[in-house]
């Protein structure tokens, strides 16, 4: 009898345990990952101890930036794949919507990089924008990791997952879970002032945070048994941490989803609290920091993870392979857009039944994007057979008029304020009209129309006067100039240049550009320094050293594939421009037919992380005429926007070397020694003589050197450089300074 009872003892004891385990076997397990920003990449860290614990995640659910990361790792991406990609993401470019240097038209590149604050302008009301980015960038990077994933879909998610927005016209929280995946995932990302609202399925959306940023009961209703939740929120502060009227924002903003978590935290299984004090919403740059944060709090759970561990069911396929070419087969535009087309397809610049990457089209994407004229642009993929359709959804951006401005210093036009208008669609629906009041000590203006036909021959129109005021020595106007024998050493020189152009321009791959046209072109040069053979009548008396107004026809090519216009890491670029001079319009003044022809080629090579070089040499000569010194070539001076013929050259003043031809070449190293901030060594090299290839003197060593250390920092102006130049021809050394986009 003993022994029977014994045995039963042994089967009962056996029969609870595999009752246990098959109840721990059917435990549904589900994650939630609240927002809060660059803090968010802590749900990565957690991630990682979550799968070397070998626990099968059911259902995923995730606010803000827990929806991304939750979405991408629903999609198949390991938590090492997610770390990898956030860390070499450039989230300034995210943030500000960037487009690449590359995306950029010729015209752009040109005359659009170099404003700070670009506003709506319509009926005479300036609009302050809905966000900092419309997204684009945000959007392109998320769908390009879904697409690699071949998981674009709710639907085909490895694990179930869902996400949440709110509805910004009914303040309501709106739950996604059907439909694209990566336009709900930047929806729910979408925090308020960085971000436009977005609108997905007829509703505006926003940031889920605002309604509901740790959707645990949602989850718990779709019948998980146990949940782990990782939550990123932040909590109060003292008041001494409340210094700015930011912080007192950020403070108040922060107490519903305090509150809520009041009653959230206790519903969570296993709950996982990053310490992320040190960061806020947009501490990216300390991503690294932020993960080991998630990695470390999850550790400490580590008990608790420990007991949901299961091996026969936590089976999940392997890391996503690296699949980044299609077949592309027909593209189709729809959406709410006016402009042609061969505009826009010229613009995106893919070709049906080739092979391209998501890169590519990401690239192309970026082209369209760069042009300011759409809203938002979103696409899909349909297979057709071995081919995949691209579907394009572009949205138009019905605001067609801007404000925009910029600052700038230098040592040649001092200080100035630009205030610019812009007007799309004046005349044509693709065209451009854009004007440049430059306020300073030197007015100046620039205005622009241009019709942007795609990959058909473009047309624009340009007018500009610059002036400025100088110093120059009196050998310089000896030299270039009928005034000689006096006693001063240097002279006040005032100089104007009136250039109007009319032109044809088409490009290639974006690298490319041809142009050719007829330039009107009148110069001046005057100082009331020295007065001679002048009107005694004349209330404002000065004396005239070159009055000139030419007509000529001209062309130049040029290539570019650098990655940065200020400071470069890498590509190359050749400009290539010939003016032939057939008219003079002051009739005081004969001129004979004459040209000019001036080229320059360069490259930026990486030879470390943090070091590059650039090598250029440059070249410039006249042909005909010899009594027009106002188009000579001028070099001297350093961190002004260059017209004409003056050319930079550290180690002299500006206007010290003048002659009708030169050669010159630069070689530099960059150092990127921390962020945004930089040392820079500088060398030049020039031979500037009159005639120079005629007499050969371009193949003698140089008689003109100039060496320069300096320091580059990008600011919220443009970029800033302060140089310190030598010359031992001179003897003597030159302080440059140059803050902000040049104009």
């Amino acid at each position: 009898m003993k022994k029977q009872r014994f045995s039963y003892f042994i089967f009962s004891f056996f029969v609870c345990v595999s009752l246990s385990i098959a109840q721990k076997d059917e435990q549904k397990i589900g994650l939630v990952l609240s927002g809060g920003g660059a803090k968010g990449l802590a749900h990565i860290g957690a991630l990682k101890v979550i799968e070397e614990n070998d626990i099968k995640i059911d259902h995923i659910a995730g606010t803000s930036m827990g929806a991304i990361i939750g979405g991408l790792y629903a999609s198949g991406y390991s938590p090492e794949q997610l770390d990898s990609i956030f860390r070499k993401t450039d989230f300034d470019a995210i943030i500000q919507d960037k487009v690449t240097y590359r995306s950029r038209s010729f015209f752009s590149r040109e005359f659009g990089n170099k404003y700070v604050v670009s506003l709506p302008f319509e009926n005479f009301n300036i609009e302050i924008p809905s966000g900092l980015s419309k997204g684009q960038n945000f959007y392109n990077l998320v769908k390009k990791l879904t697409l690699i994933a071949n998981n674009d879909r709710f639907e085909d998610t490895e694990i179930p997952f869902f996400c949440i927005a709110t509805n910004i016209e009914t303040a309501q929280a709106v739950q996604l879970d059907q439909g694209s995946l990566a336009h709900s995932m930047i929806a729910s990302g979408a925090i308020p002032s960085v971000f436009k609202p977005v609108m997905l399925d007829d509703q505006l959306l926003s940031d889920g945070g605002i309604t509901d940023n740790y959707p645990i009961e949602r989850l718990r209703a779709k019948g998980m048994d146990k949940i782990i939740g990782v939550d990123v929120q932040d909590s109060l502060v003292q008041r001494d941490e409340l210094q700015s009227g930011i912080e007192v924002i950020t403070q108040i903003n922060n107490f519903r989803t305090i509150k809520d978590m009041r009653r959230k935290r206790p519903k969570t299984d296993i709950y996982i609290r990053p310490d992320i004090r040190p960061f806020d919403i947009l501490s990216f740059d300390k991503g690294k920091a932020i993960i080991k944060a998630g990695e470390k709090a999850a550790r400490k759970k580590l008990d608790d993870l420990q007991l949901l561990k299961n091996n026969a069911n936590s089976t999940r396929s392997d890391a996503v392979p690296i699949k980044n070419e299609l077949r592309l087969g027909k593209i189709i535009l729809k959406g709410d857009f006016n402009y042609p087309r061969s505009y826009i397809t010229g613009k995106l610049d893919l070709k049906k039944n080739t092979m391209v990457s998501y890169e590519d089209i990401n690239q192309g994407i970026n082209n369209l994007s760069s042009t300011d004229n759409f809203k938002s642009i979103r696409y899909h993929l349909q297979p057709t057979g071995e081919r995949q359709d691209i579907i394009f959804e572009i949205q138009q951006d019905q605001k067609d008029q801007f404000l925009k401005f910029a600052a700038h210093y230098d040592d040649l036009y001092k200080g100035a304020i630009l205030v610019n208008l812009t007007r799309k669609s004046l005349i044509f629906e693709n065209d451009m009209s854009s004007l440049d009041l430059i306020l300073g000590q030197n007015l100046r203006y620039n205005f622009n129309y241009y019709i942007d036909k795609g990959n058909y021959w473009s047309i624009g129109l340009r007018s500009r006067v610059n002036r400025f005021e100088d110093n120059v020595d009196f050998e310089f106007l000896e030299e270039n100039s009928q005034l000689s024998n006096l006693d001063v050493n240097q002279i006040r020189l005032d100089f104007s240049d009136l250039t109007n152009q009319f032109y044809l321009e088409t490009y290639y791959k974006k690298m490319f550009n041809l142009k050719s046209g007829i330039e009107h072109k009148s110069i001046k040069a005057s100082t009331r320094t020295v007065l001679s053979n002048v009107d005694p009548d004349d209330e404002n008396p000065e004396t005239i050293i070159e009055d000139d107004d030419l007509l000529s026809l001209y062309g130049s090519l040029n290539f570019d594939s650098l990655d940065d216009p200020h400071y470069p890491r890498e590509g190359a670029y050749f400009k290539g421009k010939f003016n032939f001079y057939f008219a003079n319009l002051n009739g005081d003044i004969s001129v004979e037919d004459f040209s000019i022809f001036k080229g320059a080629v360069g490259g930026y090579v990486p030879l470390h992380d943090k070091v590059t070089a650039h090598i250029s040499s440059e070249t410039g000569f006249r042909v005909g005429s010899e009594n027009l010194n106002g188009l000579n070539f001028f070099l001297g001076g350093y961190g002004n926007k260059t017209i004409n013929n003056f050319k930079p050259f550290y180690g002299y003043d500006f206007f010290t070397l003048s002659a009708d031809s030169y050669i010159k070449g630069l070689v530099e190293i960059d150092y990127n020694f921390y962020k945004k901030n930089r040392l820079i060594l500088s060398g030049n090299f020039a031979n500037v003589e009159d005639d120079i290839f005629a007499t050969g003197e371009w193949f003698t060593e140089p008689e003109f050197s100039g060496y320069a250390i300096g320091y580059g920092c990008d600011t919220i102006l443009g970029p800033m450089d302060v140089k310190y130049a030598y010359s031992p021809e001179v003897k003597d050394g030159l302080l440059y300074f140059s803050l902000g986009y040049r104009f």
